[in-house]
């Protein structure tokens, strides 16, 4: 039992019964059995037996208050249209923003692509440590994401890609794997190169996309 093993102290010589059944045990080992759980359940803290025996809680992101729901290991077409509308707090929005903006016209993996560079990010403590943190993120005299300083309207005229966005978002928020981009934390569009893809490494190519994470350092030999 596992209960004795973490009573410390408490332990109990049990008789293995010689039949091939093995739910054939002795009445008196049985007893003394019992008797010795008890004693051993008895010595366990409280707060102990609780932490056991409670049950494991699914993950969630500490910024998002939505109740996770059972995601597929690969999100699909068939997959997307069989969901509900999704809904969710503002780092749910900033999420789906980014997916309809930067991608609304690729594929569902290329979409899912993008959402896996805004959530590798949010991994990497070079970044932000929110969504929106990400997302909003400038510098060097640009934007992160382009869509969030291109001076057009951030509505979506898009309905139904905004729908599919947004379930993207949900189901990428609430634990979707992420397998297409291994790791990628930067993108662009194919029409362009730009001067930093130099000192990085490419890692997928998805519809109009090239993705790529930074080169892993080793330390240099003395």
């Amino acid at each position: 039992m596992i209960l004795l093993a973490l009573a410390g102290g408490s332990r109990a010589e049990t008789t293995v019964s010689q039949s091939n059944d093995p739910t054939a045990v002795a009445e008196q080992g049985l007893v003394q059995l019992l008797f010795q759980e008890r004693v051993g359940l008895s010595s366990v803290p409280p707060d102990r037996v609780a932490a056991i025996t409670a049950a494991p809680e699914k993950r969630s992101w500490p910024w998002s208050r939505e109740k996770a729901v059972e995601t597929p290991a690969e999100i699909s077409e068939a997959w997307l249209a069989a969901q509900p509308r999704a809904r969710g707090d503002a780092q749910f929005q900033c999420l789906a923003q980014t997916i309809y903006h930067e991608a609304r016209g690729e594929s569902v993996q290329g979409q899912v692509a993008v959402a896996e560079v805004v959530l590798n990010r949010l991994e990497d403590p070079r970044f932000p440590k929110t969504i929106c943190g990400v997302v909003g993120q400038g510098g060097h005299g640009g934007c992160a994401f382009s869509w969030t300083c291109d001076g057009r309207s951030d509505l979506a005229s898009d309905r139904e890609a905004w729908d599919q966005a947004a379930k993207i978002a949900r189901a990428m928020i609430d634990g979707a794997p992420r397998h297409l981009t291994a790791g990628a934390t930067f993108f662009h569009t194919r029409g362009v190169r730009p001067t930093w893809t130099r000192s990085f490494e490419r890692t997928a190519q998805i519809g109009a996309h090239t993705f790529y994470r930074r080169a892993l350092q080793t330390a240099a030999l003395q």
